[in-house]
Parts: structure tokens; C-alpha cells; sequence
């Protein structure tokens, strides 16, 4: 009964059905919200802009209208910069609060680390700059040590020479020799 009571009782083609149905309203929505926007920017530039006429315009007039569009620019350019550093330093302000607000509950959001391939010696140079003369050679401070003699390297040596040993276990004579070394 505990499974059957948290099924859905849903058929899957109706929730297909409402799937369908959810997706063609939020399309809706979506083109519905991009012919505003394009709508609201139509209205400003109109109210803003207006229609530029240079029919009938002297050279003089045409050149009196560019040096009015072009300072209308300056001002729009210096707004635009003004609105962007205000941006810039909010978001820098808000990176600043999310790191205290982690200090203060005590988890640190760690950043991704960038693997680098550096050498002990370069790391050092970088890091302490034209102070670091010592090189920092790792494998010079290793003692040495000595390869010990083991019991296998003895019976290798104290096999010698091959040959004898096959032409001893030739024939019956070399085969009983090793059943009776074997008991």
C-alpha cells in the first residue's frame, strides 16, 4: 500500500499532455516579452532621436547637425562609461559581501586551481625574485644506499655453468637424482 499510495495518478500522455501545453505558453511568453522589447526600444529612440531630415540642408547646416550628433555622442558615451564603472564596482562590492557572509558562517568556497608545471628552482625565483641564488636540487641531499647480496643472487652464482647442470639431469640417471633429491 506504501507505494501505490506515492505513484501519481497521472497517465504519462497526460503529463506529456501538460508538458506540451506548459512549453507552448512559455514560448508564448517569450515572444510576447521580445516584441516589447523591441517595442519599448522603437518608442525611446523615437522620443530621444526623432526622424533626421538632411533633404534641402546646406553644407554648412549638414556640418552644423554632425558636430551636434557628434557631441550628443560624447554624452552618451560619457554616460555609458559612468553606468559601466558604477556596475563594475557593484558587482565588486557584492563579491566582497559574499566573501564575508562565507567568513562569518565558516565554509570557504574554494577557487579552481590552476595546475602549473614549475620546476622547485623556478617557483623559488618567482617567488623571492633576484634573492634566490641557492639551486634547490632535491636528489643531491639522498643518501646512497647499496644493493644487498640476496640468497637467489648466490644460488645464480653458484650455479655456474648451465650445461653441466642439463647433462647431469640427461637419461634415467638425471631424472632419478631428482626424485631422490626430492624426498
Amino acid at each position: 500500500m506504501g507505494d501505490d499510495e506515492k505513484k501519481s495518478k497521472m497517465t504519462s500522455s497526460r503529463r506529456m499532455h501538460l508538458k506540451s501545453l506548459l512549453l507552448s505558453l512559455a514560448k508564448a511568453a517569450l515572444e510576447k516579452e521580445e516584441a516589447d522589447r523591441i517595442a519599448e526600444k522603437e518608442r525611446y529612440m523615437e522620443e530621444h532621436c526623432g526622424h533626421l531630415q538632411t533633404g534641402g540642408l546646406s553644407m554648412a547646416e549638414l556640418q552644423e547637425l554632425c558636430k551636434k550628433l557628434h557631441a550628443k555622442i560624447d554624452v552618451v558615451d560619457e554616460e555609458r562609461y559612468d553606468i559601466e564603472s558604477r556596475v563594475n564596482k557593484s558587482t565588486k562590492e557584492i563579491d566582497d559581501l559574499n566573501l564575508k557572509v562565507f567568513d562569518l558562517k565558516g565554509k570557504f568556497k574554494r577557487p579552481p586551481l590552476k595546475r602549473v608545471r614549475m620546476s622547485a628552482d623556478a617557483m623559488l625565483r618567482a617567488l623571492l625574485g633576484s634573492k634566490h641564488k641557492v639551486s634547490m636540487d632535491l636528489r643531491a641531499n639522498l643518501k646512497q644506499v647499496k644493493k644487498e647480496d640476496t640468497e637467489k643472487e648466490k644460488d645464480l652464482r653458484d650455479v655456474g655453468d648451465w650445461r653441466k647442470n642439463i647433462e647431469e639431469k640427461a637419461g634415467m640417471e638425471g631424472r632419478k637424482k631428482m626424485f631422490e633429491g626430492a624426498e
